[in-house]
Parts: structure tokens; C-alpha cells; sequence
């Protein structure tokens, strides 16, 4: 039984959004305050944390930041309706994924799933393009021998693109198979994700970018 951490304020709807995860098969707790979702957020054994924005003590962005990267578990924000800021600004901070409130608990526990079968997908074997290796089974990669730290979304793009490196990538490939869905009229999510990730991985020693935009396609890693 997949163990959720749901950190909201409002009592009320953590009540309900216990009992309807419940009856889909999940072990939640839920915190009401920021600093105790940092608290609980940081001991072992979370499957995946739901995570709102406004939140008394400490905001959650503010608890996006204490937790990353220590917690292994994937973050899905909750975001006020309409509030793009909102959502750029957590995927920047390492969320994975997002649900705009009032959240339809049918589509929360869509997205869950999504996000933990990403999360416990090995994928293929060990990836090395040039100086980067990726290790599907461990979630973990390298470059020249350096630990990166990716979000699991970040993760999920950069394992496509180097599946595929020195092609294009469609941003509906990426938004599907990386993301868990397609893309949406006015959709930053996968730009958001890529500029974390080339600043993460670094460009090439000649100061060259690793990941490149074609306009109007998708992305590609650059084979040198």
C-alpha cells in the first residue's frame, strides 16, 4: 500500500481526500502546518508527498526547498486555479508534478499513479552518452563522475532524450512518457524542466549547450 503524505491546511478536505485515497488503495497521513510537513517529510518510507501552496507557518514552497533533495519521494503541488506563476515556479523547485485546487480526487489519484509508476519503472539498462551516465534502476546520474540531483519529472526527459540523443524528441513524446500526460494549450511544464536540466548537467567543456530547442519539434541531445 503506497504511503502518502498529504500536507494541506484546510481539515476539512484532508478528511476527504483521506478516505477517497483510501478507498483506492493508499496509507495516507496528512500534516496541516509547513514546518511539520518538513518534519514528517524527511523520515523514510514516503511513496509520494501532495503538497499546497498556501500553508500556515511555512509555505510550500518554502517546504519544496527544505525537502529536495533529501526526500526520495515525488512532490505533486497543489496550485490555486489559474495560477501559473504558482506552478512554474514549484516545477523550478523541484516538483514533479501539479493539480490545480479545488483538486478532483479522480484526477489527484490519476496523477499519483502516474508519478509512482515513473518512480518504480527500471527502465532499460545503464545510459552513457559522452561524459553522462544514467542508471534507470538506482534513479541516479553522473556527469564526468559528478552526482547530478534531478527531480523525478527532470529524470523521466533526460532518460528519453539520451535514449535517443542526436535526435529530436517530440514534445508530446516527452509529455506523455516523461510527464504521464499530453500537453496542454499555453503548457511551460517541459521548457520549466529543461532549463533546471541543462543547469544541472552544465554545457560541454566548450561551453555549448548538451540539450538543444528545434523550434517548433521538440528537443535533442547533442552527440559529441
Amino acid at each position: 500500500m503506497p504511503r502518502i503524505l498529504l500536507v494541506d491546511d484546510d481539515i476539512e478536505l484532508c478528511e476527504l481526500l483521506t478516505d477517497y485515497l483510501s478507498g483506492e488503495g493508499f496509507d495516507v497521513v496528512s500534516v496541516h502546518d509547513g514546518r511539520s510537513a518538513v518534519q514528517r517529510a524527511l523520515e523514510p518510507g514516503w511513496d509520494a508527498v501532495i503538497l499546497d501552496v498556501m500553508l500556515p507557518g511555512m509555505n510550500g514552497f518554502d517546504v519544496l526547498k527544505h525537502i529536495k533533495p533529501a526526500c526520495e519521494a515525488p512532490v505533486l503541488m497543489l496550485t490555486a486555479r489559474g495560477e501559473d506563476t504558482d506552478t512554474v515556479v514549484g516545477l523550478e523547485l523541484g516538483a514533479d508534478d501539479y493539480v490545480a485546487k479545488p483538486a478532483n480526487p479522480r484526477v489527484l489519484v490519476a496523477r499519483l499513479r502516474a508519478l509512482l509508476r515513473r518512480k518504480t519503472d527500471g527502465g532499460q539498462g545503464l545510459l552513457h552518452v559522452g561524459d553522462v551516465e544514467l542508471d534507470p534502476a538506482a534513479r541516479r546520474v553522473t556527469v564526468a563522475g559528478r552526482p547530478v540531483g534531478l527531480t523525478g519529472a527532470e529524470f523521466n526527459l533526460l532518460a528519453l532524450l539520451l535514449r535517443d540523443a542526436g535526435h529530436v524528441v517530440p514534445k508530446e513524446t516527452l509529455a506523455s512518457e516523461a510527464l504521464g500526460r499530453g500537453l496542454q494549450a499555453f503548457d511551460r511544464r517541459i521548457e520549466t524542466h529543461m532549463t533546471q536540466i541543462r543547469r544541472k548537467l552544465g554545457p560541454f567543456p566548450d561551453g555549448a549547450s548538451r540539450i538543444e530547442t528545434v523550434r517548433g519539434a521538440g528537443y535533442q541531445y547533442v552527440l559529441r
